[in-house]
């Protein structure tokens, strides 16, 4: 078989270097003989994963010693309840940019009075609203900064006037963010920096108590800091890849060079959308995503799109097919898609236009 790239918007492609690592420690960890499936997160070289992953975030992100990190699971959509429950006394905001912004919002819904400030679902979430005030008599204003469905992002940290909540799943640790101006970001591990079956929350620590509802223990985020990420058994398996996936970030240069590669490599992809006579990019341009790209064929082209994707199917593209709500593809282009990668499939996207003229 040829060499595939491998494109699925998640769980996202990991560095071979963390793979490697993985299939060692997979029968023996850190020299304990026993497996890293099979480890208690009890041990003194468990402890020792856990404290070291917990200061790569630290250090790759330039965490102000005002927040913590903590690793638990349930994935980002029980985040949007543990949000609620911990910050919503009064009212929230919410900015509903996409399928996984309006559902963050209906959960805080059923917690108490929660409202979508602005919303671009009018066309169908090809860009990010812009020109609204945020009132100052919310608890907290919800923002998702990347749509991993429509292809769209918020690339810059913005002033907020109470306290700022985002959901980063898709796009944390592919650009610099001044965490200083968050109470609260989390995410699912599964797009940048490692596999499915644990979140990151990396969480003001005043911000906590000051809602006055019974807020139960396990949905506590006083809990998991004072706990530390360890008040039941964390998923260690994939808390250990995650450790895996930032040492790797950190060996190339951190946050600022994949920031480098990831708008090198997104520039190049969306230069051929907008060249290619086969396709049309759905994302308003000036909110394009760099972690995934959208596209569909163009107008009296949409015959071609089951060929094209057998074309690229062929060529060892993955993972390429777009969310049936928005249908055409979708090449999630994530920390460890390299930069060959995505010129193979410009390759690609060239050679079906010559077929096709």
């Amino acid at each position: 078989m040829g060499k595939v790239h491998v494109f699925n918007a998640g769980p996202c492609l990991l560095p071979e270097e963390a793979i490697d690592n993985a299939i060692k420690a997979l029968k023996d960890f850190k020299g304990t003989g026993v497996s890293v499936l099979s480890i208690s997160h009890r041990t003194k070289e468990w402890e020792e994963t856990m404290n070291e992953c917990r200061a790569l975030w630290k250090e790759l992100l330039n965490i102000p010693d005002t927040h913590e990190v903590v690793f638990l699971g349930g994935g980002a959509s029980l985040q949007f309840l543990y949000v609620a429950m911990n910050y919503l006394e009064k009212k929230a905001a919410y900015l509903d940019t996409g399928v996984w912004a309006h559902k963050a919002l209906q959960q805080a819904q059923g917690i108490g009075e929660a409202y979508a400030l602005a919303c671009s679902k009018d066309k169908n979430y090809s860009y990010i609203p812009k020109g609204y005030e945020i009132p100052t008599d919310i608890d907290y204003f919800h923002i998702t900064t990347n749509n991993t469905i429509y292809g769209t992002e918020i690339k810059e940290d913005m002033d907020c006037p109470v306290p700022l909540i985002a959901d980063m799943s898709s796009d944390i640790m592919s650009r610099p963010v001044d965490v200083s101006k968050y109470d609260l970001i989390y995410g699912g591990a599964q797009k940048n920096v490692g596999p499915a079956g644990v979140i990151f929350a990396i969480i003001r620590k005043d911000s906590l108590g000051r809602v006055s509802r019974y807020i139960p223990t396990m949905l506590d985020y006083k809990t998991h800091i004072e706990k530390e990420s360890m008040f039941n058994t964390p998923p260690v398996f994939s808390i250990y890849m995650m450790t895996e996936t930032l040492k790797w970030l950190k060996s190339i240069g951190g946050v600022p060079e994949i920031h480098r590669r990831n708008v090198e490599k997104a520039t190049i992809l969306y230069n051929e959308i907008d060249r290619n006579s086969m396709f049309v990019g759905t994302a308003a341009k000036e909110d394009r995503s760099i972690m995934n790209v959208c596209f569909v064929m163009a107008p009296g082209k949409e015959g071609l799109q089951d060929e094209f994707m057998a074309f690229a199917k062929s060529q060892g593209m993955v993972g390429i097919k777009g969310h049936r709500s928005v249908g055409g593809f979708r090449a999630s282009i994530y920390n460890a898609c390299t930069k060959e990668d995505v010129e193979a499939l410009v390759k690609c996207m060239q050679e079906f236009e010559q077929k096709n003229s």
